[in-house]
């Protein structure tokens, strides 16, 4: 459900379409528009909000976007910005599907997963459970991943804290499986060599890198318990929903999340590995 519902959310990144919404409201470049679109829920979020709630960023790369970005736009219209941004990228990839009744029937499944959610320690989810959701049913499923991933992902930072795993040290444990490259994430997340380099001597010290930035087997465990973990805790909406509800509703978003992926870099700095 992650994988596949983390796609559709991920048109946001990707898509064209998003830059040309956040530079209509005056927003200048990528990394404003991302810091300031999502945490907009926020309201006039502070980089320090930000550096705390999305975790694994620079603090350079967030104070260049904040608070710069609200003397450009308010967060009402950041938010009215993502939210066409997102609608008009998802049509593009999914076409003529984009009013059918599976899209509708997606959006409500989605919406009660998301619904059933609880709020408490998840900070992100909370913000933007707070707002209004859209009543058509495409940026409604859009909605709703949204909401379902910030609040996998606050447990995330939650599993990551409780095994004194960094922001930087947990990208360095998923370049060290091989599934993405210290060159993707470091520059996508603005981290200087010696800042890197420093974090990499801590894990090896505490025997979950080797020399060459590979996981151990005590790495390859940590990480395992720090990803079980995150999915024992994000697994309410889909208890919730059934385990036959859940299915249709991954069965659903499928070709969709095929589509968007068509969008998206490979190997990418999110960690999203191909729907396929």
């Amino acid at each position: 459900m992650w994988r596949r519902l983390e796609t559709i959310h991920a048109a946001v990144y990707f898509a064209p379409e998003l830059g040309e919404k956040y530079a209509a409201v005056g927003l200048k470049g990528f990394w404003m528009g991302y810091f300031a679109g999502r945490s907009a829920a926020f309201g006039e979020a502070s980089p320090e909000v930000v550096l705390a709630t999305f975790y694994n960023f620079h603090e350079s790369l967030v104070r260049r976007a904040l608070p710069d970005a609200w003397s450009f736009a308010t967060p009402e219209a950041v938010l009215r910005a993502r939210l066409e941004g997102a609608e008009v990228a998802l049509r593009r990839s999914i076409g003529d599907d984009a009013e059918s009744p599976e899209v509708a029937e997606a959006a409500e499944l989605a919406t009660e997963a998301a619904r059933s959610c609880s709020p408490e320690g998840r900070a992100l989810f909370a913000a933007h459970a707070a707002l209004p959701w859209p009543e058509e049913p495409l940026p409604r499923l859009w909605h709703a991943a949204t909401l379902l991933r910030e609040h996998r992902g606050d447990g995330h930072v939650a599993a990551l804290l409780a095994n004194e795993i960094s922001g930087l040290e947990a990208h360095l444990l998923m370049v060290g499986t091989g599934a993405a490259t210290r060159e993707t994430i470091q520059f996508a997340r603005g981290w200087p060599d010696e800042d890197w380099d420093a974090a990499a001597t801590r894990l090896a010290d505490r025997g979950l890198l080797d020399a060459d930035g590979l996981l151990t087997d005590a790495g390859r465990e940590l990480r395992e318990r720090i990803e079980a973990t995150t999915d024992l805790l994000a697994a309410g909406p889909w208890e919730h929903l059934g385990e036959a509800r859940t299915e249709r509703l991954s069965e659903l978003v499928a070709p969709w999340a095929r589509r968007v992926a068509e969008g998206i870099p490979y190997p990418n700095p999110m960690g999203l590995p191909h729907p396929d």
